[in-house]
């Protein structure tokens, strides 16, 4: 039998991985106040890498982990290194909100990148449903550009286009990797390409420092599995809208740690954004509900 809501365990699978980002986020925040963007991302991998690498040789052996399609990882693991850096970077000078209302063109990329690249179908519906978050995004922003073309700013967006890269190269490694060597692979490539960049110019950990890092490595790794996962399960034109959930997290965690509330101009492209992304997944309900025999 054909399952009601085939998308649902993808959908939820991205809801609890945008949670575990938003906490490993708000620890990177304040590591990065601390040590060098390089070094804050080779922390990021190091600290997940252990949590990891348990969970993958209780699952699978180890030789499967060699039968890889190289290239494709190799190309993610660079991404990601430039990813984090930029993210990093960015983080130390902006707000969480602002950081994740610039990063909310990643899923804009994810969904154009689909059609041409996976041959995912991507309706009228759905443009009408991305623009119309794209706007939200510009709302935020504000029309001048103003929180985007900073430094860190644009370092956010470049970072936001690696992640749009390297969520497509998940969707096309799903087709032949397994789950646990796309995880895997993705953090000893992160961790040691990082540490390897980040030596030159390393300071040492300080002892308050630690707890934050054992959090950072914890919610990185569930972030990780449920994201590999969520796209394993879902088609990424669909998954990719519901980072718009992040924000949310950004401003809790903003109120919560360094005493920062959105002003009103955030909170009404907030609501745009989070309107068009209700509306993106509305219509595929009816498109699911449409096919049905």
């Amino acid at each position: 039998m054909t399952p009601r809501h085939p998308q649902l365990p993808a959908i939820g699978l991205m809801l609890l991985a945008v949670l575990m980002f938003a906490l490993m986020d708000a620890g990177l925040k304040l590591l990065s106040s601390h040590y060098p963007s390089l070094q804050v991302s080779a922390l990021r991998g190091l600290s997940s890498l252990p949590i990891v690498a348990i969970w993958v040789f209780a699952t699978v052996t180890p030789g499967s982990l060699l039968r890889v399609h190289w290239p494709l990882h190799l190309l993610r693991g660079a991404l990601g290194i430039a990813m984090m850096v930029g993210f990093v970077y960015g983080l130390r000078t902006l707000p969480l909100s602002t950081v994740y209302a610039i990063t909310f063109v990643a899923p804009l990329l994810v969904t154009a990148m689909a059609g041409p690249l996976l041959k995912e179908k991507v309706g009228p519906g759905r443009w009408v449903a991305i623009i119309v978050g794209l706007v939200g995004v510009l709302v935020v922003l504000r029309p001048t550009g103003a929180g985007m073309l900073t430094a860190g700013g644009l370092a956010i967006l470049g970072a936001a286009v690696c992640y749009a890269a390297g969520a497509i190269t998940v969707r096309m490694l799903a087709q032949r990797d397994s789950t646990q060597s796309m995880v895997f692979w993705f953090m000893v490539l992160l961790s040691l390409g990082a540490w390897l960049l980040a030596l030159p110019g390393w300071k040492p950990l300080l002892a308050g420092d630690i707890w934050i890092i054992i959090g950072v490595g914890v919610a990185g790794s569930l972030a990780q599995v449920a994201l590999t996962e969520a796209f394993r399960r879902g088609e990424a034109s669909l998954i990719a809208p519901l980072e718009y959930s992040a924000l949310l997290w950004g401003v809790i965690l903003d109120v919560a740690l360094w005493g920062v509330l959105p002003d009103s101009i955030t909170w009404v492209g907030a609501a745009i954004i989070v309107a068009s992304g209700l509306y993106l997944l509305r219509r595929e309900k009816v498109h699911v509900e449409a096919e049905r025999p």
